[in-house]
């Protein structure tokens, strides 16, 4: 992995200095340098699979090749290697082995003859006998559901809702002997169980058993036609579904709305059409449209959000088959005149709240000036030296990542360590030394929110920097990019001496604009200012550089500090530029130590004696 996520953070680390001697256990991680990404197109990988002489199939989302590495190949026809076209990434149908472009290159440029109990092979058996240990521990502690006597009392147990017992027939759905986990089975492109989902109703988990990487969906399949599947985000959606008998294969997805891991998209490879049924919120409107980029647009057809087609567990009674039918191609060509966009258009009408983007619940301010958080924006961040930039931007993205905003941080300045301390105490809202004996539990929550770090520290150039982001948004299906800051990137080398400055920020700022265009993806840039007079405002030709920051985000923040100028100085934040609303304005900056907080305090009411209710601050 190229990125260093919260579970893997070193939880000793966190801590200060004088709680280092207390017996804490670790976390431990590996920080893989960005460098060792591999640079994997579509082209590139077609040019060495063509020079090697190797036949293959182009599918939606991968290469398809025989398996170099499958020892069953005089039993078994079906050993077919998925290479993503995106990322390199491979994996073996039959034989289960798994792993990333580089290696794969290797093997292919290898001279020295592979023997037959090499170290491939020995791999190749480790995956192997992984996954049919983990099958034979569900299938050994648990039984059939639909052989359950109490099979609709197990339903209501799981919040489920009630389906025959003959939709699920063909379905190896399992519950275990105390009757608290129900497992349903992980189907691979050959249709082999390769896993099962587990849903406990003690606690709520949600895991997929062995692993994500042997590329299991739960799949219910049509008898008709088997050429398409509807994709839904929950298990609810897909029983109903599957309980309506519609005529196509129903597909549930590992990880909702959230993101898609590549390790599924063989599994996928099947179906040359494909419904995406989602939710009418802005994240399932946005997530179909990114997942339909990853899917292969041109066979990827959705249900329009609208309060006439709500998911199927919203309103069972709905006419499924009418609503399929009605569903609408993702891609077109080319938009000529009004009429292709006229149902786009009604369609934000008709939702506008959920247009506006998703809103913070720590800076409800925010929420009144720019009426939310969207994707496919660029927000510009500048402020003077040591006024809370990177505290401030930590807690306005720790907000959104609570709320299920995939967010990716690239700190240049301080070091991940340093920037996961900080937004574990704004998460938690007290200083974490002065309470030791909560830090695992508020630990283990705050791993589970999808943030990640890019390992970059100091000078670095945009190209590797742009890899990264782009690698991390199609793996990972970030909505929200932090770049603290851009400085950083425009490098001090002895080449980059000879080169405008401002030239070099506008490139990068140009790059960040078109990425944030093209994937739909939300970018934050933290620049410096200029050196201006202490007495003076900032403004937007404070930026450093020239004026094409300024121009081409679509939001700009100043944080104006004037404690040091006045004595009744006061920090706040101001809203320069706000391209959706157009509407301006400041927001008070009032730091709480303790939590590391900006946020907005909650008003109290309190009752006077006459039992009238009187807000106070």
């Amino acid at each position: 992995m190229f990125f260093v996520k919260l579970l893997k953070l070193n939880r000793v680390a966190l801590l200060s200095k004088k709680v280092l001697n207390l017996s804490v256990q670790t976390r431990k991680f590996t920080d893989v340098p960005f460098e060792d990404i591999p640079e994997v197109s579509s082209t590139l990988i077609k040019r060495v699979l063509n020079s090697k002489k190797i036949s293959f199939d182009e599918g939606f989302t991968c290469f398809i090749i025989a398996c170099p590495f499958c020892t069953k190949r005089a039993k078994s026809n079906i050993h077919k290697l998925y290479i993503n076209k995106a990322t390199g990434m491979f994996m073996c149908s039959l034989c289960k082995f798994t792993g990333q472009w580089n290696f794969l290159d290797h093997y292919f440029n290898s001279k020295k003859e592979k023997t037959k109990k090499g170290p491939e092979t020995c791999n190749v058996l480790d995956h192997q006998e992984k996954l049919l240990e983990s099958l034979k521990q569900v299938r050994e502690s648990s039984d059939l559901l639909i052989n359950s006597d109490k099979f609709e009392k197990i339903l209501n147990k799981f919040k489920l809702p009630i389906i025959s017992s003959e939709s699920i027939k063909n379905l190896d759905v399992r519950i275990d002997k105390p009757l608290q986990n129900l497992f349903f089975p992980l189907e691979n492109v050959e249709s082999e169980t390769v896993g099962y989902r587990k849903i406990s109703h003690q606690n709520g988990e949600d895991v997929i058993i062995p692993h994500i990487m042997y590329g299991g969906l739960i799949v219910g399949k049509a008898l008709k036609n088997r050429e398409t599947a509807i994709l839904v985000p929950n298990i609810p959606d897909f029983l109903i579904l599957l309980n309506s008998k519609v005529t196509l294969n129903v597909v549930c997805l590992p990880n909702g709305v959230n993101s898609l891991s590549q390790y599924v998209l063989p599994t996928l490879e099947r179906f040359q059409k494909l419904i995406l049924w989602f939710g009418n919120d802005l994240k399932s409107w946005d997530s179909a449209r990114h997942f339909a980029k990853k899917l292969g647009e041109r066979r990827c057809f959705f249900v329009r959000p609208n309060e006439k087609q709500l998911l199927p567990h919203v309103v069972e009674g709905q006419d499924f088959k009418s609503i399929l039918n009605s569903a609408q191609p993702i891609w077109h060509k080319s938009i000529t005149n009004f009429s292709n966009l006229r149902k786009d258009v009604f369609s934000d009408l008709q939702n506008i709240d959920k247009v506006e983007g998703v809103k913070w619940k720590r800076f409800p301010t925010l929420n009144k000036i720019l009426r939310g958080h969207r994707r496919g924006e660029l927000t510009v961040i500048t402020g003077p030296t040591g006024c809370g930039k990177t505290t401030f931007i930590s807690e306005y993205s720790l907000d959104l990542a609570m709320q299920g905003v995939n967010t990716l941080w690239g700190s240049f300045e301080i070091r991940n360590v340093r920037l996961a301390r900080t937004m574990l105490q704004q998460y938690a809202g007290f200083p974490l030394d002065q309470d030791l004996s909560r830090f695992d539990s508020l630990a283990d929550k705050f791993e589970l929110l999808p943030i990640y770090f890019m390992t970059f520290h100091g000078q670095q150039t945009i190209k590797v920097v742009m890899d990264a982001v782009e690698h991390a948004t199609y793996v990972h299906d970030i909505a929200h990019v932090i770049i603290d800051n851009v400085q950083f990137m425009m490098g001090i080398t002895e080449d980059s001496r000879h080169m405008d400055r401002f030239w070099v920020q506008d490139v990068i700022i140009a790059a960040f604009r078109t990425f944030a265009t093209r994937k739909n993806c939300h970018v934050t840039l933290v620049i410096h200012p200029r050196k201006e007079r202490d007495e003076e405002n900032l403004t937007t030709s404070s930026i450093f550089g020239g004026a094409k920051a300024s121009q081409e985000a679509d939001n700009v923040f100043i944080i104006q500090d004037k404690r040091l100028t006045s004595t009744r100085g006061k920090k706040y934040l101001q809203i320069c530029k706000n391209r959706y609303s157009g509407d301006l304005g400041v927001m008070p900056l009032d730091f709480d130590k303790a939590g590391l907080s900006y946020a907005s305090k909650k008003k109290k009411e309190v009752k006077s004696t006459d039992n009238t209710e009187i807000t106070t601050n």
